[in-house]
């Protein structure tokens, strides 16, 4: 939603300033952006299965460190996500589901 203030000259409206959503510096000036969905596109198939698995590739792999083990169980920090995909594809039980979050959700890039 975007706001305009105008100055009345001589009976004519000329907008001066346009405040608009992004109109702080980090609006500006970010190279990625996150709109953070009500769900999360990362899902665990089976706590069980992460229990079995020795070396846990996907706290390695994952660029944002969305994955944590704490307490037996592997906690998902999906607002992290920057949406590559490696978790998928590195588990080696295919126990993580991924989906690209819908409408617009998800990682922005400015430059791509």
């Amino acid at each position: 939603m975007s706001q305009q203030i105008y100055i009345q000259k001589q009976k004519e409206e000329i907008p001066v300033y346009k405040k608009e959503e992004n109109s702080n510096v980090e609006g500006k000036l970010f190279l990625a952006r996150y709109k953070r969905d009500d769900v999360s596109h990362l899902v665990i198939k089976d706590n069980e299965t992460c229990i079995k698995c020795n070396h846990k590739p996907c706290i390695i792999v994952c660029p944002a460190d969305v994955y944590k083990w704490e307490e037996n169980r592997l906690i998902i920090s999906y607002d992290n996500c920057v949406e590559c995909g490696s978790c998928r594809i590195v588990c080696p039980y295919s126990n993580i589901q991924f989906r690209y979050p819908l409408h617009g959700k998800g990682i922005g890039y400015r430059y791509g």
